[in-house]
């Protein structure tokens, strides 16, 4: 067999493993084991604010603007502890080897330190500038990540509901600061399309876990795919029924509008799950910002429900 033959052979194993990242300082190491990316999940803070109308004074935006940056530094503090807890373990997977903490860039005790930071600092500044409530539901969430990345996350169904309680907390959270009533109808198709899109994910992996055998979460060995299955569809039917209920309960829209907005919003919400389900049962659901931000129907869509939406609570 010739030179060239075996390099041909060789290619698709090299191909299968990323390339290790450069090199850089411990602050850049600090900002990528922070996961930036993961910083667009935070934009839920405005959720409560924008359903009851309350984007228009500087106020408000000042304050979810402190919030937001609030609770991007408590999810900081969890990704930081965590990555310096399975710093061993990591560097034992063929991916995760290459995050700043598990491949030295980053030193474990600078990790927990700025995470202990960042954990006692975002609580205490909401304690000073912001209502009660914020501070305790900081506190809240953070204890409740750091006992996931303990323990929760390889207990069954736990894992899947503390996940989607973060997600739960993030649209709260606005909606505390302002002192903004929050809406059972709310909270539950928030909570319910969140389950969607955590469950929706872990089938994904699940699916996938076959040939990528160790590339996922252990716990997936536990659960079944037909399981993920059920939660995945249950959590999108609860959360259509509790939109359309909501959007019903509200009683239509006030004489003045053209249109009831609120109403033909539902149109589009059930059209997004819809869309968002394709994705799901094909096993390719990974991060819900990628797949909305890569699927320009699902894009479209969602744009449409915010136009609808806003129209709705302008009442024009």
């Amino acid at each position: 067999m010739t030179d060239t033959a075996v390099l041909r052979q060789r290619a698709p194993e090299q191909q299968q493993e990323p390339a290790p990242p450069r090199r850089a300082g411990i602050p850049a190491g600090l900002l990528r084991t922070a996961r930036p990316r993961q910083w667009i999940k935070n934009v839920l803070v405005v959720a409560a604010p924008a359903a009851a109308g309350e984007l228009l004074s500087w106020h408000t935006l000042s304050r979810l603007a402190l919030v937001f940056v609030l609770f991007t530094a408590c999810a900081a503090a969890v990704y930081l502890v965590n990555d310096a807890r399975d710093a061993e373990a990591d560097r034992a997977h063929p991916v995760k080897r290459h995050r700043p903490v598990a491949a030295g860039q980053v030193p474990v005790p600078v990790a927990y330190a700025v995470g202990g930071v960042l954990g006692v600092l975002a609580p205490v500044v909401a304690a000073w500038l912001c209502p009660p409530a914020v501070a305790a539901l900081l506190t809240a969430y953070l204890a409740m990540q750091l006992a996931y990345c303990i323990s929760l996350k390889h207990v069954l169904v736990v894992d899947l509901a503390v996940v989607t309680t973060g997600f739960l907390m993030r649209a709260m959270v606005g909606g505390l600061a302002l002192g903004i009533p929050l809406s059972r109808w709310f909270l539950i198709t928030t909570g319910f399309g969140a389950l969607f899109m955590v469950s929706a994910k872990r089938y994904s992996e699940a699916v996938q876990m076959a040939e990528k055998a160790g590339a996922t979460r252990a716990l997936l060995t536990e659960y079944t795919t037909g399981y993920l299955r059920f939660v995945w569809q249950l959590a999108a039917g609860v959360a259509v029924l509790g939109y359309c209920l909501w959007a019903m309960e509200e009683g239509g829209v006030p004489h003045t509008s053209v249109l009831p907005w609120r109403q033909l919003s539902m149109v589009a919400f059930i059209l997004a799950v819809l869309r968002y389900a394709v994705f799901a049962d094909r096993g390719t659901a990974g991060e819900p910002e990628d797949v909305v931000l890569r699927d320009r129907a699902l894009a479209l869509i969602g744009v449409v429900w915010v136009a609808m939406y806003g129209l709705a609570v302008a009442n024009w």
